[in-house]
């Protein structure tokens, strides 16, 4: 039991330590000025995505906001662009139902296509 604990616990960790990665190489940006434009020293995230050590949770909301994404869309691991997705589901809020359905069946064509 504890060993299955320590795997689960384990795959979480090199998931968040992947995904800060993955977000940080979409948005153009060095592990460096992600730490200081969080306002941490030079290697903060180095030694996160090291797996040196990993963010409080206090901290992994601060991450989150940086990358505009609620905590559940840092985890949904199921999109590899979750920034992009967020903006659109955000865009989406603003339009009409009329509008959301035309947007609809323009996304069922291109699954289709």
């Amino acid at each position: 039991m504890i060993y299955t604990e320590v795997i689960i616990v384990s795959a979480y960790e090199k998931f968040v330590r992947d995904r800060i990665t993955q977000l940080r190489l979409q948005k153009g940006i060095s592990e460096y000025q992600l730490s200081y434009d969080l306002g941490h020293s030079r290697g903060y995230i180095y030694n996160i995505t090291s797996g040196k050590s990993l963010p409080p949770l206090t901290e992994l909301f601060s991450i989150c906001e940086y990358f505009e994404l609620t905590p559940s869309e840092f985890f949904d691991d199921r999109t590899s662009q979750p920034e992009l997705i967020h903006k659109a589901i955000e865009g989406l809020k603003e339009l009409n139902d009329s509008d959301i359905l035309l947007i609809l069946n323009h996304i069922n064509r291109l699954q289709q296509g």
